[in-house]
């Protein structure tokens, strides 16, 4: 692990967001902060509100309160936008394009990069295949980087489990962020997957890329992690280093279902995901584009 240089500016800043559906709260007042050359874990019991965050934090979801900026600067609650300005994220659910090639999938995380317009490539001149021999070079670079090289040509959805998931960050990572965050990474993958998830993501950060990832495997976490933040209830318990939120009684007591004054019954938090689920869906509708990302299930899940 790296020493965080905490004199320089964050590549992420999160201000008092809260998000409510109707008069229910989801995330109240989170404050969080990423730096440069950072890995920070963000960890929280199911229902803590960690992915409604997440969304909050790349447009997805636009915040009942609260700011989110990036180097400084507001960012606008629309998710390509956010993308463009340098945060790039995964999914819990592996979305890829399942009937293009693993190459083809990267090239369309390169398009946030791309200056050439419909007109450039209605025409097809010389500036549009100099960018289009960039942005092929750079997906060839990122699959070098994945392992995923000698699978170029193969389709999304024929790659192994722990393939679709270094797949998924390679097409995130196409887009040059400053800052990527990871949705459980780790879910659902065997341990010499889980093993190789954490060497990418230090490889990730030391070619300069800050990382903010949500996980339910501790163990991941904790062997990853700089810092980590704990969400309870949609609220920051404690943020600090790896050893001082594994002694925290609190943390334990969250993670052992000991509930806190005014915890939420069962009710008011189905209330809470059924509002999450129908905001994400309203959400999705409006941002994808005419050919959207496929939900690409592991094998056997389809058994």
């Amino acid at each position: 692990m790296t020493t965080t240089t905490t004199t320089e500016t964050p590549v992420l800043t999160a201000t008092g967001v809260t998000m409510r559906f109707g008069g229910l709260t989801a995330v109240r007042a989170v404050d969080l902060s990423v730096h440069p050359h950072e890995i920070v874990g963000l960890i929280g019991p199911n229902g803590a509100g960690k992915t409604t965050f997440f969304n909050c934090l790349t447009g997805l979801y636009v915040p009942t309160s609260g700011k989110v900026a990036y180097k400084n600067t507001t960012l606008p609650p629309k998710p390509h936008l956010v993308a463009k300005a340098g945060i790039a994220r995964t999914f819990q659910n592996i979305r890829l394009f399942a009937n293009m090639t693993v190459l083809e999938n990267v090239l369309v995380g390169h398009h946030t990069r791309t200056k050439e317009g419909l007109f450039a490539a209605l025409l097809r001149g010389p500036a549009f295949h100099r960018a289009e021999k960039a942005s092929t070079q750079r997906a060839q670079e990122l699959l070098e980087f994945t392992g995923l090289t000698p699978k170029a040509d193969h389709l999304a959805r024929n790659l192994p489990y722990g393939e679709q998931r270094k797949l998924e960050i390679a097409r995130a990572l196409a887009g040059d962020p400053g800052l990527l965050l990871l949705d459980e990474p780790t879910a659902g993958m065997n341990p010499q997957e889980t093993r190789a998830t954490q060497q990418l993501v230090f490889a990730i950060r030391d070619q300069g890329t800050a990382v903010l990832v949500i996980e339910h495997d501790m163990r991941f976490i904790f062997n990853l992690c700089d810092r980590v933040a704990v969400l309870v209830q949609g609220e920051k318990l404690t943020e600090g280093t790896t050893d001082a939120v594994q002694a925290d009684e609190r943390v334990i007591a969250a993670y052992l279902g000991t509930p806190f004054e005014g915890a939420p019954g069962a009710d008011e938090i189905a209330e809470v995901e059924a509002a999450e689920a129908a905001e994400t869906a309203g959400a999705a509708e409006n941002a994808e584009t005419a050919t959207p990302p496929d939900t690409v299930a592991r094998p056997e899940d389809n058994q």
